[in-house]
């Protein structure tokens, strides 16, 4: 049965054409379709990121009560996509196993959104596969995650899981840092384990092939959704099997 898909994230930017650079050139992205430079992706199961050019003069400032938060790339071996990075001269943040959640570690790109970048496995673990220093990253990277905040979960629910028919698969506490994770995708696929809770779940949920939506729920704090034209993110594109779109703001 065919389903519906994560297909793109729009971003509103200064230089559509400079950031499509970073993000093929450092990155590893191609150029797709007919966007041309504006739009990116690995080529895949998951979603591309669009570039809009917007007139705000204001520059990007992210904010931990804005609606939008993060894109997350996962791969085979962050060490070896650390090690690339640095030698590009690329601020990055040293991989570390957070929790019981992810190996992860964090840059931005030239115009200020946070790229997370996840490996398959928790640190110390088996690879999926040793990265190879001559492919981007180290190789097999994807966009595993578009990441949104929300000060009301099950509002989210009822549009991605009752209305918009995703999965729900795996949920996060992270009680001291008055957070907590959900993640929701559209796939026939189910967890390893049935209790969304469980944490053997979650390096299953860093290497699947597809964008999977993370929604942050913030237990302090309005979210702040930005207006149309500012800097950041416009939208989260579904594609639905019939051609039509639905837009996640």
């Amino acid at each position: 049965m065919l389903l519906p898909k994560i297909a793109a994230l729009s971003l509103n930017v200064s230089d559509p054409i400079g950031l499509a650079a970073f993000y093929c050139d450092i990155l590893g992205m191609q150029r797709i379709g007919n966007a041309g430079l504006r739009a990116v992706g690995y080529g895949g199961e998951d979603a591309r990121l669009e570039f809009a050019a917007s007139a705000d003069a204001t520059p990007y400032r992210a904010d931990s009560n804005d609606r939008y938060w993060k894109i997350a790339i996962t791969l085979p071996d962050l060490d070896c996509a650390y090690r690339q990075l640095c030698a590009r001269g690329i601020e990055v943040s040293a991989p570390n196993q957070f929790r019981d959640i992810a190996y992860m570690s964090h840059l931005a790109d030239p115009e200020g959104n946070t790229i997370e970048l996840i490996q398959h496995t928790f640190g110390g673990n088996t690879l999926t596969r040793r990265g190879d220093d001559a492919l981007p990253l180290g190789g097999g990277a994807r966009l595993g995650l578009i990441t949104l905040r929300t000060d009301d979960p099950d509002a989210e629910f009822r549009t991605c899981r009752d209305e918009l028919g995703m999965r729900y698969l795996s949920r996060q506490d992270v009680p001291d840092f008055d957070f907590c994770l959900y993640f929701l995708a559209f796939t026939e696929e189910t967890s390893p384990l049935p209790d969304v809770n469980a944490v053997e779940n979650r390096v299953w949920l860093w290497q699947r092939p597809y964008t999977v939506l993370e929604f942050q729920h913030r237990k302090q704090g309005d979210i702040v959704h930005r207006s149309s034209g500012q800097k950041g993110a416009a939208a989260v594109m579904i594609e639905n099997p019939d051609g039509r779109q639905t837009v996640l703001r």
